[in-house]
């Protein structure tokens, strides 16, 4: 699957990802309670690295080289106690883990 099919889309109201079978995911800007990376052994042919963003009423998981990326990052670190430290960690993780941010 190849990581580029799969498309962000930001306003002021959500986040979301379009995956390449179709199905959308989206959260809510107002709803999210938790930003995490979650890393995989599974790269480098398959997305290996996602954001994984949760809300009380619904969940979307974005690999970190989709399409809008560079954006969604954007936002994500102007969110107040965004933990840039934990980004970083992630970046060097190729184990299964998860880094709250």
């Amino acid at each position: 699957m190849i990581q580029s099919e799969w498309l962000i889309g930001l306003s002021d109201e959500i986040v979301s990802c379009a995956r390449p079978d179709g199905r959308v995911e989206s959260v809510a800007w107002d709803d999210l309670s938790l930003v995490a990376i979650v890393t995989t052994d599974d790269g480098p042919f398959s997305p290996d690295v996602f954001w994984v963003l949760k809300g009380e009423f619904s969940e979307c998981a974005v690999p970190l080289s989709a399409v809008g990326a560079d954006e969604l990052l954007n936002r994500l670190q102007a969110l107040p106690g965004f933990n840039n430290d934990a980004f970083i960690e992630a970046m060097s993780s190729i184990d299964n883990n998860r880094f709250i941010c």
